[in-house]
């Protein structure tokens, strides 16, 4: 079956279950099924099912899935097995610099190899161990380095000419947080994380009781 025909919202899915399954054998689980990973993630054990039958047959009836057989096949599938996939990080402001202090990248086998910023007060200083390098310089080092992966923590009115630049660059895999809309050319993965808006969802399913001012009592 070809990537084309694998619905995007399947391969979401895969990391998730990738890291369930670390967990199950961190807690010395050889097996678990369907149903107990389904009843672990909140997911159906159908969909499950539908999910991992995209990519091949997996787990042993009456007994379930291989626990690190299944999590390696995963990471595998998601070209991530044996390998660092090596990242550039433009923006070092405040989420820039948390995002350079988060260890989960490494665990998940993601480096960030370089960083840059447009702010003169920025380039050339020390952060988090990393030198932050002139944007400016980001389509020569692009052009020598090949780097897929980069994430993107820019002002939301820096974000479209920055991420025209990584696409111009050869980057395919582009994660932003600027809350904005556009368009990339085939072949080109950009995914947007805005927080607000995920707040702002998830608001609809409060209870009217907490729609309300609280004071605080003297």
């Amino acid at each position: 079956m070809s990537d084309e025909e694998i619905p995007d919202i399947v391969i979401r899915r895969l990391p998730l279950y990738a890291r369930e399954l670390g967990a199950v054998a961190s807690e010395g689980s050889e097996y678990i099924s369907s149903e107990g990973l389904g009843e672990r993630l909140g997911v159906s054990p159908a969909q499950i099912r539908k999910d991992l039958n995209y990519f091949g047959s997996f787990g042993t009836r009456g007994r379930g899935y291989q626990v690190t057989s299944l999590r390696e096949r995963i990471r595998s599938i998601l070209k991530l097995n044996g390998r660092v996939r090596e990242m550039v990080l433009v923006g070092v402001g405040q989420l820039g610099r948390a995002l350079l202090g988060y260890r989960g990248f490494l665990i998940g086998g993601f480096e960030v190899v370089r960083v840059f910023d447009a702010d003169p007060e920025q380039i050339g200083q020390a952060v988090v161990g990393y030198e932050v390098e002139d944007v400016a310089s980001l389509p020569e080092f692009l052009r020598r380095s090949k780097v897929a992966f980069a994430i993107v923590a820019v002002p939301t009115e820096a974000a479209s000419t920055v991420i025209d630049t990584l696409v111009a660059g050869g980057v395919q895999a582009i994660l932003s947080y600027a809350p904005i809309s556009r368009s990339v050319p085939d072949g080109v993965r950009l995914r947007q994380i805005d927080p607000v808006m995920e707040l702002e969802s998830m608001s609809y399913y409060l209870d009217d009781q907490f729609d309300a001012v609280v004071e605080d009592q003297i």
